[in-house]
């Protein structure tokens, strides 16, 4: 991320397919996205208003624009080099996070089946309360993460469950 004079906080909103998406970043990398669900004006002035003090600009975010844009129009991008802030690899929530991101795209994996894979077979609930938290939908594709028995599950990021079940359909019908 490039240093800014007054802060080390940047913000952007963008334009996609499916409508306007936004996202911070600070030095250790994009710290929020927000998916498509809010007009351009409205959106600009929620990320304003969240994060006082950001500076509005592109350039951090470059890479990040291009790849969710792609995205949207049923690409495959590679969001792994993408700079997340993510918490500690050490930390439940950072490990859940990894996990997660470890999902390839068009599939999915149920709370439980993630749970397993951090050695935890009790920890479906945990996992889905920390996937609830994720602030970088996308590039910690919590969307790929569904019930057991094959129903989509919550998702918190704006436009809920319905946003969710989209993208897992985008992702079904693979890349173009």
């Amino acid at each position: 991320m490039a240093k800014s004079k007054s802060n080390d906080k940047w913000f952007t909103v963008f334009t996609t397919a499916w409508g306007p998406m936004g996202a911070v970043a600070s030095e250790a990398g994009i710290t929020r996205v927000v998916l498509p669900h809010y007009a351009m004006k409205d959106l600009k002035e929620l990320l304003a208003w969240e994060h006082q003090g950001a500076t509005e600009s592109e350039a951090p975010f470059v890479a990040f624009i291009e790849q969710c844009r792609a995205f949207f129009q049923g690409e495959l991008p590679d969001f792994s080099a993408v700079p997340v802030a993510l918490p500690s690899p050490g930390a439940f929530f950072g490990k859940v996070y990894r996990a997660c991101m470890a999902i390839p795209y068009g599939s999915t994996r149920s709370y439980k089946e993630l749970s397993m894979t951090l050695g935890s077979a009790d920890g479906a609930r945990a996992v889905a309360t920390a996937l609830s938290k994720n602030p970088t939908p996308l590039i910690v594709p919590c969307h790929r993460v569904i019930y057991s028995h094959g129903g989509a599950g919550g998702f918190s990021a704006e436009g809920g469950a319905a946003v969710k079940t989209k993208l897992l359909e985008l992702e079904k019908r693979g890349p173009r």
